[in-house]
Parts: C-alpha cells; sequence; structure tokens
C-alpha cells in the first residue's frame, strides 16, 4: 500500500482496519518475518477462526499477504506476512483524502441513495 495519493475511502479502510487491537498485535507479530497462521494463531492466544478473520481484514486492505507453501508431507500451510507499507498522516493528507470521500462513516449516504433510487427520486 502506497502513501502517495490515497483516497478517503481507503484511508478509511485502513484506520478501520487498524482500530482492532488484534489486528495490531498481528501485524506486530509478523514484523520482521512470517508466520504460519497456526503457529501465529498460538503465539497470539486466539483462536485460528478468529485469527482468519482478523487476517482476512487486514489483506483486504493491503497490510498483510498471504502465501501458500506446501510441507514435505505434502500439506498445504498458509503463512502471512506483513506487506510494505507506509503511512504518514497530517493535516493535509486528511483533508486532501476527505474531498474524494463518497460515503460516510456509517453508510448512511450509501442507504440513502438506495432508499432513493427505490423511491424514483
Amino acid at each position: 500500500m502506497g502513501q502517495t495519493e490515497i483516497t478517503g475511502d481507503e484511508l478509511v479502510r485502513v484506520f478501520a482496519a487498524l482500530a482492532n487491537p488484534h489486528r495490531l498485535r498481528t501485524i506486530a507479530a509478523l514484523v520482521g518475518g512470517r508466520a504460519y497462521v497456526s503457529q501465529l494463531a498460538r503465539d497470539l492466544g486466539m483462536s485460528r477462526p478468529l485469527l482468519q478473520v482478523h487476517l482476512r481484514r487486514l489483506e483486504a486492505v493491503g497490510l498483510v499477504s498471504p502465501h501458500i507453501e506446501v510441507s514435505d508431507d505434502g500439506k498445504a500451510m498458509k503463512f502471512y506476512e506483513v506487506a510494505p507499507f507506509a503511512l504518514t498522516v497530517t493535516p493535509e493528507i486528511l483533508a486532501a483524502a476527505a474531498a474524494t470521500l463518497t460515503t460516510d462513516a456509517d453508510g448512511a449516504s450509501e442507504r440513502r441513495s438506495a432508499e432513493s433510487r427505490e423511491n424514483g427520486d
């Protein structure tokens, strides 16, 4: 994920992904290397299904990337690592990003648009 000209919608998605302590801990655990999902779940003290939910969210915004490898015994193993990213936040960057927002924080504008279309407005 690059910093140049991040849109408001992208910035909101990244902030939302980072706003969870489990996801922050997941990124911290992956810094400097990669980890197999089962081992990462043990290291973080959470279930694999819960970890996979958080990893999918981080992957969706480009903060982590998965890699599948086959072990010597033929078992497919999914590894994750932190994707290269840098995020600098300044008032100017926030202002530029805000100018590109297509939805509001709670999705109300999308609901209003859908309701408007349904009502023929």
